[in-house]
């Protein structure tokens, strides 16, 4: 039994969603999980801690991910879009997923830290 979960995540800003004269930072993140091991394998839950620049943390719990418990067979993958809205133009994600496999044994997958930076220039 081989499990080798993969999570690869893209944040960007979005500065259309922005308000930067009220300090509200919009940043969308694409996650891909990929199954590269030999289990089906089901995403049950998901955690985030979100620190902004001020060390002001939020944590996120819940069931699956934008509203769906995927299935991921062997060689699957799994993409969304997501976003956070911080109160600072930059701060960090970090996180991880809770799998079950089609036994019942449930196991986490770290979701690597990634930075959330907005591009803001002043014209």
């Amino acid at each position: 039994m081989v499990r080798a979960i993969v999570v690869a995540v893209e944040p960007r800003f979005l500065p259309e969603y922005s308000d930067m004269l009220r300090d509200e930072y919009v940043f969308a993140y694409h996650i891909t999980i990929e199954n590269r091991g030999d289990q089906t394998v089901t995403l049950k839950k998901r955690y985030w801690r979100i620190t902004d620049a001020l060390g002001r943390v939020e944590e996120v719990k819940g069931e699956g991910v934008v509203g769906e418990t995927p299935t991921l067979a062997p060689n699957d993958e799994f993409d969304y879009t997501s976003s956070a809205r911080l109160h600072t133009p930059w701060g960090e994600m970090v996180g991880h997923y809770e799998f079950e496999t089609i036994t019942g044994e449930r196991f986490t997958v770290a979701i690597p830290q990634f930075s959330l930076k907005a591009d803001v220039t002043l014209q």
